[in-house]
């Protein structure tokens, strides 16, 4: 099976400009290809992660990745998706990123000897002169056709500003200075990018009277077509100081049934026929294929080794098996009133609710136990001595828990 075959059986291509020619250039080896990731935050989220893999997969297939970081684009901001207009950052913040995410990239991507690239598009976009640029570009971009585009409709809505209507031009002048550049053939992106993509592919038609192609990818949607990686305390992060390797693992081990398979196919490297066998799977079995989901895509991120102790963490919460990885928090004299803390407190401690107000209700609610008894409570107090040197469980509802320790 061709590398291009595999990824339309792992179901990951929406769009392509020319079907033949970018089968020729990926299943050859000889696509220069670059995906683009604006430094919005200082970690990649699961909202990245398809990109990634799909570079991975890529690579390995003896094609050359460019990481294009937007330190120019960033200081804009893409209306894609939006309906309000992003933040402005500094060029420091946007630098800071910029090397955050290098590093969670080499986990998936081999920067070594020349085998991919890193660059930032700050590079030509900062220095640019207004009406050169709107001189050499502006010509080829008709303000009719954009306005029809998907990526402005939704901002068209509530008022796009001109500087987020600029935002599609540099993306397309992006392509541009890459073809010249570092002779990159391919872009891809996600399939809300379709518009600015397909005006780079014409930008360098006109401008160079070259080819060069694009390609969307399918967007990881759950089976009530929302966008995947969002938790209700806000986006699973890549970065282990902002989801830990246990949460990252629990998110992927709680999604739906209905996604489970989908989410196997278009994320792991599991070989097609095991996942193929894997279709066939229900009733219990999906527990087994979503552990792993985890697990896998645990191993990708943080390592074999965070996977294996999620793993077990997990397994140890709903069994009477060791509880030795479960996530902890260790509490301080400072946490401790008269020998005791307020389950209210101990809870906001832990994590397990983001404000006291969300605690009350949890206990009010029959959701909250500690070590096995359900506690409905809101005055209910831990004492010091009951945690004992392998540490107290509290759980919150069905699937969120910590160890708490001294």
């Amino acid at each position: 099976m061709t590398i291009y075959d595999e990824l339309v059986a792992r179901g990951l291509i929406a769009q392509v400009t020319d079907e033949e020619e970018i089968k020729d250039l990926v299943n050859n080896g000889k696509a220069t290809f670059y995906i683009g990731f604006d430094p919005t935050a200082d970690s990649l989220h699961v909202g990245h992660f398809m990109a990634l893999c799909l570079m991975k997969r890529l690579q390995m297939a003896g094609n050359k990745p460019i990481a294009l970081i937007g330190g120019g684009t960033a200081m804009v901001g893409d209306p894609s998706g939006r309906s309000d207009m992003r933040q402005m950052m500094t060029q420091e913040t946007i630098q800071h990123n910029c090397d955050c995410f290098k590093k969670q990239m080499e986990r998936f991507i081999d920067f070594s000897d020349g085998k991919a690239l890193m660059v930032n598009n700050g590079d030509w976009l900062l220095g640019l002169n207004y009406v050169d640029f709107l001189r050499e570009i502006g010509p080829h971009f008709s303000v009719n056709r954009m306005l029809t585009a998907e990526c402005y409709k939704q901002r068209m809505e509530k008022g796009l500003s001109f500087l987020e209507f600029n935002y599609m031009l540099m993306q397309s002048y992006d392509f541009y200075m890459l073809y010249q550049k570092y002779g990159c053939n391919l872009q891809f992106g996600g399939d809300d990018q379709w518009s600015n993509m397909l005006g780079g592919t014409e930008l360098i038609r006109r401008k160079l009277g070259k080819n060069a192609c694009a390609m969307t990818i399918t967007l990881l949607l759950n089976s009530e077509g929302k966008k995947m990686g969002k938790t209700q305390s806000g986006a699973v992060w890549l970065d282990p100081n902002k989801t830990s390797p246990f949460d990252f693992y629990q998110y992927w081990r709680n999604v739906a049934d209905a996604d489970v398979l989908k989410c196997i196919r278009m994320l792991t490297f599991l070989p097609l026929e095991q996942i193929d066998e894997m279709d066939k799977w229900e009733g219990s079995q999906l527990n087994q294929a979503k552990e792993i989901l985890a697990y896998e895509l645990t191993a990708l991120v943080h390592g074999e080794e965070e996977a294996k102790k999620a793993q077990e963490g997990a397994r140890a919460l709903f069994s009477a098996g060791n509880a030795a990885n479960m996530p902890s928090t260790t509490l301080a004299a400072e946490d401790f009133q008269d020998g005791a803390i307020d389950l209210i407190s101990l809870l906001c401690k832990a994590g397990l609710v983001t404000s006291r107000s969300e605690g009350r209700r949890a206990i009010e609610q029959g959701g909250v136990s500690v070590d096995g008894e359900k506690i409905t409570d809101i005055r209910y107090n831990v004492k010091k001595e009951d945690i004992t040197e392998e540490g107290l469980v509290v759980k919150r509802g069905k699937k969120k828990f910590m160890k708490i320790c001294l």
